[in-house]
Formats: C-alpha cells, structure tokens, sequence
C-alpha cells in the first residue's frame, strides 16, 4: 500500500490545484506557499547581524547590558523612552542568572537569559510586547576585545517575518546610541 503523508504546507498548493474544478479560473486570487525543501525545512527567514565597537573595556559593556540599575540609565537615553515612561510602567530589571528573567523599556521587552558568560557573551530568549504571547526570539551578544575597545556583536534570529527593519532600527536607536553616549 502507498500512503502519501501530507503536511499543511502541502495543503496550499493542494488546494489551488482543487479551483479550476470548482469553476474558480486561475488569477482569480493570490496564493503564496512559503519555499520548503523536501524535509519541510524553510529557508526564508530573516535574521539581524550587527556589529558595533564601543570605546570600553568588555567588562564595562557586559556589566551596562547585565545589571538593572546601569541598563536603566541606558533606556533613560534610548529614543523609545524621550517621552518618559508611561504610566504604569514596569520598571527595569535584570536578572544576573542564567534562566533568570528581564523586563525593560517599561515592560515592553522582556524575556530570558538562556546563556550568561561574564565579558564574553549573553543569549537571550527576547521578544516585545506586541508580538502574539509565546512568541519568542533568540538574541545574542558576543563581546571581542578590540584594542582598548569592545566589539560587540549582535545576532537576532527567530523573530516574526516582516519585523526585521523595524527591529534592526530599534536596535541602534534604543541600544547602541544610547549605549555609547552612557558609556562615555
């Protein structure tokens, strides 16, 4: 016996092959099947890199983006709090534990720490308060010496698709510039 499996991706194409039965004509409608190699596996999201050198040690910048009270004066200058905090708001606050919870930016970003590496690297399970509830992205902050100054680079993967200009643009405007000017 051939027993064909049929995922739900099938099911899109599957059903534009069913219209000209129906009587629908072909163009009638737009139907868009996400690319999917034969294991099912997309291969279309999108993901953030960036790369930014700040003039301090790793230390400094690890302990800015890791403890509540030095990462709140960093949100204080970010472009998402220039008009203050709304009301109601929930305050920083950054756990120093792997596993441990964050909230920041008045609540409007939270998540997890997945990986704490002191001056070295920080993963994060990273999502605003928009997103629809159990959506989770994966953030990662590698710090390298360079020189006297740090790089620090970012990947942001696993966030929903079509969120990726705004994020990237968030990040600059709400971490790095303001990031920078604390760090002075």
């Amino acid at each position: 016996m051939n027993l064909t499996r049929h995922t739900r991706r099938d099911f899109p194409a599957r059903f534009a092959a069913l219209l000209p039965l129906l009587g629908i004509a072909k163009g009638a409608f737009s139907l868009t099947v996400p690319q999917a190699d034969r294991n099912g596996i997309s291969h279309t999201s999108e993901s953030i890199h960036q790369e930014v050198v700040f003039k301090a040690s790793r230390k400094r910048v690890y302990e800015a983006l890791t403890e509540t009270k030095q990462f709140d004066k960093v949100v204080q200058l970010s472009e998402a709090m220039k008009g203050g905090m709304p009301p109601g708001a929930a305050p920083t606050n950054i756990s120093r534990e792997a596993g441990g919870a964050f909230t920041l930016f008045g609540g409007y970003v939270s998540g997890r720490h997945i990986e704490l590496v002191p001056n070295d690297r920080i993963v994060q399970a990273w999502r605003p308060q928009s997103w629809k509830p159990g959506v989770y992205s994966i953030v990662k902050f590698e710090l390298a010496d360079e020189g006297t100054a740090t790089k620090l680079v970012l990947d942001h993967t696993g966030f929903p698709d079509g969120t990726a200009e705004h994020l990237a643009g968030g990040w600059k405007v709400n971490y790095w510039e303001p990031l920078e000017k604390y760090l002075r």
